[in-house]
């Protein structure tokens, strides 16, 4: 099983549940029919700019992309975006985006974000 999860986690494309903690039990949650609305708290709003992000891009990573265990009890995920820009004076062509976030009851709140060029 766990050589299975390990391949779910790096190939999505074959797994259609994420993983959630919940009480310290991993459990399987299905993350596709979330309605909720994302909040960003004010550090992850100044960590954008910074690391060149967008608002728009975060929300179609939490809702289309596969939710992942982090630190602290704590969501996260990820998504490639097509960028064939600059960044930092040098040229990618993708972009990664990683949303660190709570589901609370009534919302999705962004703590922070990641973002990798390659």
């Amino acid at each position: 099983m766990r050589g299975n999860l390990v391949r779910d986690l790096l190939y999505p494309e074959f797994f259609c549940l994420t993983f959630s903690y919940h009480r310290d039990i991993l459990t399987l949650v299905d993350n596709s029919f979330t309605d909720k609305p994302v909040r960003l708290s004010e550090h992850a709003k100044g960590r954008l700019l910074f690391r060149g992000a967008t608002a728009k891009e975060i929300v179609d990573c939490i809702k289309t992309s596969k939710w992942i265990p982090a630190e602290l009890n704590r969501t996260q995920c990820s998504k490639d975006f097509r960028f064939s820009s600059t960044w930092n004076n040098k040229h990618y062509e993708t972009k990664q985006v990683n949303p660190i976030f709570a589901e609370e009851e009534t919302e999705i709140v962004v703590i922070t974000v990641y973002v990798y060029y390659f």
